[in-house]
């Protein structure tokens, strides 16, 4: 079964579903969880510069024996690069780490005060030159997003979000929809915070899916990119074998009420 795809404003389609490797740093740990995503059919990969583990991302692909096409692999520039002679120097040695010539997503991290503004123009500049098939920001409020309209000569194509039923950030989703930017949700099972809600499980008994794969399945009919993260072959097989159902309407808003802002990361609401 293939995979559902979406077409960013740059014309380049992103996996609707990806494999986030936030805190996997032993080699042989994300070896495995990549191997068993590959096998699953997982394409794309979601790394960072703060990371640390894009050296394993790019030993991951290189010994998996693909091509480099078939994967999409995903970056971010650290906060701490965000000068605009950082961002270029860090992410060629990112492109080293993952032993490629370029990545298909390139986003900044967080919204730095400040230096946010040149760092995009930085972003700018790599995907002018090729560098960056397509390139975004992580953690922007519509607020920032409104701010860039003031300097931004690209429009991002992707905001990658804490996103999930509990986090539900409804208004954001709306204005990057409208502004034709993907939203990418990160930690889309809260991490593990909230599994017991009777609710979901309810609603998981009814379809015979697990709780996980409920709370994933809403974010896709969301029209929304998903970033499980595991290290667990079996729960890698789980998130992604969610595309052979669909959830109701009548049960998509019940789940859209569920929403009790629980954030379990950092959280960009109050950066200036």
């Amino acid at each position: 079964m293939a995979l559902p795809e979406i077409t960013l404003n740059t014309g380049k389609n992103i996996p609707q579903i990806g494999l986030g490797v936030w805190q996997v740093k032993d080699d042989q740990e994300f070896q495995t969880a990549f191997d068993a995503a590959a096998k699953a059919g997982y394409r794309h990969f979601d790394s960072a510069q703060f990371y640390e583990n894009e050296h394993l991302l790019g030993n991951a692909w290189k010994n998996s024996g693909l091509p480099r096409e078939e994967f999409f692999l995903t970056t971010k520039i650290a906060l701490a690069n965000f000068k605009p002679a950082k961002v270029a120097a860090s992410f060629e040695e990112s492109l080293k780490k993952l032993q490629s010539d370029y990545v298909d997503l390139l986003l900044l991290h967080f919204p730095v005060t400040i230096l946010r503004k040149n760092a995009w123009k930085a972003l700018e500049q790599i995907y002018a030159e090729g560098g960056a098939k397509s390139i975004g920001v992580s953690n922007y409020t519509i607020r920032h997003l409104k701010e860039m309209k003031k300097y931004a000569k690209i429009t991002p194509a992707v905001n990658q979000i804490e996103l999930h039923v509990f986090l539900q950030q409804p208004e954001l989703i709306e204005y990057c929809q409208n502004e034709g930017i993907v939203v990418e949700a990160y930690s889309p099972l809260a991490h593990s915070q909230d599994m017991n809600d009777q609710t979901v499980q309810k609603i998981a008994d009814k379809y015979g899916k697990t709780y996980a794969q409920i709370m994933l399945r809403w974010l896709v009919q969301k029209g929304l990119v998903i970033l499980p993260k595991s290290v667990t072959p079996s729960r890698i097989v789980e998130n992604i074998s969610i595309f052979d159902f669909e959830i109701s309407d009548q049960d998509m808003a019940v789940l859209d009420t569920l929403d009790k802002d629980l954030r379990t990361c950092w959280s960009p609401v109050y950066v200036p």
